[in-house]
């Protein structure tokens, strides 16, 4: 004890730290913080204590110690790295926001995209049970979807047709011959033990798909963006799995060997926004030609995404290890899934560890994906031909029948309405990708059924004059705004059986004649809407809602009343410009006028009054 206690001493073991500390990494660091507090209490009676802790060679020692971490104290540190190997090791790193973004200049994303899709048939793929949505589990099931041994695959050719649909409307190449192959892997939602597909010789190959801006894809890809697609397959599907907290499943055979297409992209998205929209336009691409049952709202499509990061220093053909997350059944859940396991991956490689090739799972509002499996290879699928299934020829002349009678495409269907109906750019993607296009179909009867109406209306001048635009423009704010409020408070899908077309035709035409005014029209279509039989003309005249014209003189006399008792106001709009005041009038004059006050003439009364004649 008193050889410690002597200065040279002290001084050989602080100076042999020093050194060590300087030299070893952080991982040693904590031994040596370990070794002083021992170093410590060895001296706690030595005379020279108190002049080694003031000595400017201990004061280096603990600022060599705590450089390299901002000042953290040790022991939370070596805790904190700690954490961080563990997690490391089991794949499961925390995601930490503030941390990755600031790497996000070093690393690049790439993305490929595998979308199942279920077609648009009445029979399965392979046996000629009904396919269905939301009946009694296992009621539609035949032999062969329960792999009993001695039955075998009778092809269903209905499921061609839907199948060639989805492929040509994403510009892919139809082969004249393709043939079904065995995928072998051994799940409880997969009976047979195998999944029917086409691995070797899918029967389309080589498609494209264009993402613009209007699409919702990430800034960083500019205008637009074209992805191309690989290929195209038809397969089975598997039974669906109802989890039974705490520990069971329950198997639905209904779902097996519904048919599927399976698209898969090539790895060119570099942006969890840009792969999620990309996801969302061939959902819109395959509804928009009848391909499919249902989107992903109702299970009728699903997404598995295979991410890989790298540094953006490596070469262009080396894409990082990348692994899948399976399943995702929302446009939300595929961006938000990219951003966990991007992420994931950027932390894991930046604490020293690597990644491995692996299926992982994802949930809604989770921060992080999860292991599930190793990643299966070629070699594990152990792929063959299906012995019980002879080749797929499709011929050239069905393919060009089918070609000619597809309906158009959505950005031709937008770019439609934008042109020829002077639509906005938001409200036309909004139709054509609401509720599987059925909106855009109301839309369209409703614009029929008005223009019909229209034609029996006759001495009516702004009924007859006005735009075909402008009736498309009103037509449009109804069908997606007045009705999607409605749908919204009421917490209901889209029905067009909920208001029949010509009954908001009509409403919209009655409003149009000044016959009611736009608060009663509101009205009107919430009383159909909520299940009132009768006819709108009988609704007005039982209830009284028909608008009661109003004189000229009664207009200026109400709208002056207004003025003379907001002088301030009426000194603002005039004096400062403050235009956008002049709507405090107008509600209150249709307020005032209970439902006789139509908002155009309101409106020029109080500019006349206001000398405000010649501004819009």
């Amino acid at each position: 004890m008193e050889a410690f206690g002597e200065s040279n001493g002290v001084e050989f073991l602080v100076g042999r730290l020093e050194r060590e500390i300087s030299d070893r990494s952080l991982r040693f660091r904590a031994f040596f913080d370990h070794a002083v507090s021992m170093l410590i209490a060895l001296l706690r009676d030595a005379k020279d204590l108190n002049r080694l802790a003031r000595s400017a060679r201990w004061r280096l020692l603990q600022t060599q110690a705590h450089a390299a971490t901002d000042n953290i104290p040790f022991r939370k540190q070596f805790k904190d790295e700690a954490k961080q190997r563990k997690h490391v090791a089991r794949g499961t790193v925390p995601v930490e926001a503030g941390i990755v973004d600031e790497k996000l200049a070093i690393w690049e994303l790439t993305v490929g995209l595998e979308i199942h899709a279920q077609l648009n048939t009445d029979r399965k793929l392979f046996s000629d049970a009904l396919t269905s949505i939301n009946v009694q589990p296992n009621s539609h099931v035949a032999l062969f979807d329960f792999a009993l041994p001695g039955t075998q695959p009778i092809f269903q050719k209905g499921a061609v047709l839907p199948a060639i649909r989805a492929a040509l409307a994403l510009g892919c190449q139809i082969q004249r011959r393709s043939q079904f192959d065995r995928k072998h892997y051994f799940y409880a939602d997969q009976p047979a033990g195998y999944q029917i597909t086409q691995y070797y010789q899918p029967f389309a190959t080589g498609g494209k798909i264009t993402l613009n801006d209007f699409d919702g894809i990430a800034q960083e890809d500019g205008k637009s963006v074209e992805i191309e697609i690989q290929q195209v397959q038809i397969e089975q599907d598997t039974a669906k799995t109802l989890l039974q907290p705490p520990a069971d499943a329950m198997l639905d055979f209904n779902r097996v060997s519904h048919p599927l297409v399976e698209i898969i992209t090539k790895p060119q998205m570099h942006q969890p926004k840009t792969a999620a929209a990309c996801v969302k336009k061939i959902q819109t691409l395959l509804q928009a030609v009848y391909a499919v049952t249902a989107g992903m709202e109702l299970g009728g499509l699903r997404a598995d995404v295979n991410v890989s990061v790298r540094r953006k220093t490596q070469p262009q053909s080396a894409l990082g290890q990348r692994t899948e997350i399976k399943n995702l059944s929302s446009i939300k859940a595929v961006e938000d899934a990219i951003i966990a396991e991007r992420n994931r991956q950027i932390l894991v490689l930046e604490s020293g560890g690597a990644i491995k090739g692996e299926t992982r799972g994802w949930t809604l509002g989770a921060s992080d994906t999860v292991k599930l499996r190793g990643k299966e290879g070629e070699v594990d699928y152990r792929y063959m031909p299906d012995p019980d299934l002879a080749p797929l020829l499709i011929s050239d002349r069905l393919v060009a029948k089918i070609s000619e009678t597809l309906p158009h495409f959505p950005d031709q269907m937008v770019e439609e309405l934008v042109q020829y109906l002077g639509l906005t750019m938001k409200d036309a993607k909004t139709l054509v990708e609401l509720d599987d296009g059925r909106r855009l179909d109301y839309f369209d009867l409703v614009r029929s059924d008005f223009v019909a109406l229209r034609s029996q209306v006759k001495g009516h001048s702004q009924v007859a004059t006005t735009d075909e635009k402008e009736w498309s423009v009103i037509i449009a704010n109804w069908v997606l705004h007045e009705m999607g409020g409605l749908l919204s408070s009421s917490e209901t899908a889209f029905s067009a059986d909920r208001v029949p077309s010509k009954d908001l035709a009509f409403i919209i035409l009655m409003l149009a004649m000044e016959q009611i005014t736009g608060r009663t029209a509101k009205q009107l279509l919430a009383k159909k809407f909520y299940g009132d039989a009768r006819d709108i003309e009988s609704i007005i005249k039982e209830e009284d809602l028909g608008l009661e014209h109003l004189s000229e003189e009664e207009y200026m006399s109400m709208a002056r009343d207004l003025l003379d008792g907001h002088p301030a106001m009426v000194v603002q709009i005039k004096e400062k410009g403050q235009i956008g005041k002049l709507g405090f009038f107008m509600g209150q004059m249709m307020r005032k006028g209970e439902g006789k006050v139509v908002a155009q003439r309101a409106e020029a009364t109080l500019k006349k009054l206001l000398g405000l004649t010649n501004q819009s």
